[in-house]
């Protein structure tokens, strides 16, 4: 009967101890990215605001980035490493201020999970060179993925069809 209210207590001690706590970014599979740079190579070559999103995991402004309203048709490149990452046509306005896309170009993009704000999203990484370009979420458009890549435009530049 003594054991009982240590068993209690040992479990609620586990418990509050949860994976759900922690505060770190577990990469599914641990890729190895085709392109790696030193810290120093990474700031020389992206802006201030592309190496914050890009090498720090950081998120920019809603509704700061002009490809947000970008209706041109053409490709979105990683910012840092030029890989093709999504295509216009698949890109479209969810309101959340943010480009979004309801899928990515195939191999080219790589997923982890992230839990570094107390629960468990998916995060999106470049495929080439890991850079952090945003998180995919289940409320997309439901007559084609239902997904919303939901993307810092600071990790993308734009490139245009040509005619």
């Amino acid at each position: 009967m003594k054991t009982l209210p240590l068993l209690l207590i040992l479990s609620i001690f586990f418990s509050c101890n949860s994976s759900a706590q922690k505060k770190e970014t577990k990469t599914e599979h641990s890729p190895s990215f085709k392109i790696t740079k030193t810290d120093a190579e990474w700031k020389a070559q992206l802006t201030a605001d592309q190496y914050y999103v890009l090498r720090k995991a950081g998120t920019e402004r809603a509704f700061s980035s002009p490809l947000n309203n970008n209706h041109a048709k053409g490709t979105y490149v990683c910012a840092a490493c030029k890989t093709p990452l999504f295509k216009s046509e698949h890109k479209f306005d969810s309101g959340t201020g943010w480009p979004s896309f309801d899928r990515v170009i195939e191999g080219n993009v790589a997923f982890s999970t992230d839990t570094k704000i107390g629960y468990v999203r998916t995060e999106e990484h470049c495929a080439t060179c890991g850079g952090h370009l945003g998180h995919v979420f289940d409320d997309g458009p439901r007559a084609t993925t239902g997904k919303r890549h939901c993307i810092n435009g600071d990790a993308l530049e734009f490139v245009p069809t040509s005619k």
